[in-house]
Order: C-alpha cells, then structure tokens, then sequence
C-alpha cells in the first residue's frame, strides 16, 4: 500500500503525515507513506486544497486533516 500525502510543508500536512503513520501502526499494515509537496504532483491529482491523503492513487480526503481512526476507516 502507497499512502501519499499532498501538501506544501505546512502545520496541517505534518499532522495529516503523523496521523497517517500513527493508523498504519495501530492497524499493523505494511504501507510506505510519503510526502509530495512539489505542486505539478500535487496537481496532478486534482487536489486543489491541502493537505490531502491519497491512497494507492486515489483521492482519499483533501482540504483538512482527518483523525487517526478516519484515516484508518480509508485503508
């Protein structure tokens, strides 16, 4: 599993990366989780309000950050 975060850096995008790394523990999976903060591959997923969680490609959430057991419900 690919989990992406989409943002420029920001307060938001580094709790939406902490929370995700936090629910991929609890649920124990194996998942790579990374940052994409260049905005051409932020575009290129239509996102046009961060942060954003994609997961294995697909636009999971965007314009706020979702707790750990939201995201958990996503993977």
């Amino acid at each position: 599993m690919v989990i992406k975060i989409l943002g420029s850096g920001c307060a938001s995008c580094r709790k939406l990366e902490a929370n995700a790394r936090e629910a991929v523990k609890e649920l124990g999976i194996e998942a790579s989780v990374e940052k994409v903060e260049d905005i051409q591959g932020i575009m290129a997923y239509g996102v046009m309000k961060t942060p954003a969680l994609v997961v294995d490609g697909q636009v999971k959430v965007m314009g706020r950050v979702p707790s750990v057991e939201d995201i958990k419900k996503h993977l």
